[in-house]
């Protein structure tokens, strides 16, 4: 029986196709806090609010790094993807893998005793940020990739520790990641000044 603890898979789902789709960077910005807030929520069924409140504002501050670049800009990338066709490929490209996901989610489960909603949607995560790192080459969004991949690893790995230490390491790896995005990301404006 499904509960309203499925809302957050389709959270990340939205926010996941609006981040495959999106070209400015205030798109980027609100799917990544909506993708954070439905982390936030699934982590919150199995750790304490306080500690799963952690995920949501390393999140958010991840993202708000990322975006300090492009205050001025309104197009972050030009993309050969982004007329109608390619759109078209990146929405079914996501929905196979989400299919696949769902599909391995109870054998997965056996190995990973949880609820079906937070293996469901850190596996929609996980294969999501793959389909991204695979799509594009982009710093902003290799760094969108890998912290989606991780935010799904953090959902799965919720159900198994609720480590302090753990929640600390994850929280400066999303924040190394976003760092070394946003200086990847700064790196041309830097030589172009010189």
């Amino acid at each position: 029986m499904l509960t309203i603890h499925v809302l957050p898979v389709f959270f990340l789902i939205a926010s996941s196709i609006l981040i495959l789709l999106a070209h400015r960077w205030r798109n980027f910005l609100i799917g990544l806090a909506v993708q954070y807030i439905g982390i936030f929520w699934l982590v919150a069924l199995e750790w304490p609010v306080g500690l799963a409140a952690v995920k949501l504002v390393v999140g958010w501050m991840a993202g708000a790094m990322l975006a300090a670049n492009h205050l001025e800009e309104e197009v972050v990338e030009s993309d050969p993807l982004s007329n109608v066709s390619g759109k078209i490929f990146r929405v079914l490209a996501a929905v196979i893998v989400w299919v696949l996901m769902f599909s391995i989610a109870p054998e997965i489960q056996r190995w990973i005793p949880g609820r079906d909603e937070m293996l469901w949607g850190g596996l929609v995560l996980v294969g999501t940020g793959l389909l991204q790192l695979g799509l594009f080459n982009t710093p902003l969004r290799v760094s969108l990739g890998l912290l989606t991949v991780l935010g799904g690893f953090e959902v799965l790995y919720a159900v198994v520790e609720t480590s302090i230490l753990v929640t600390g390491l994850l929280a400066m790896a999303n924040l190394g990641i976003a760092l070394v995005g946003a200086y990847l990301i700064s790196v041309p404006e830097l030589e172009v000044s010189e």
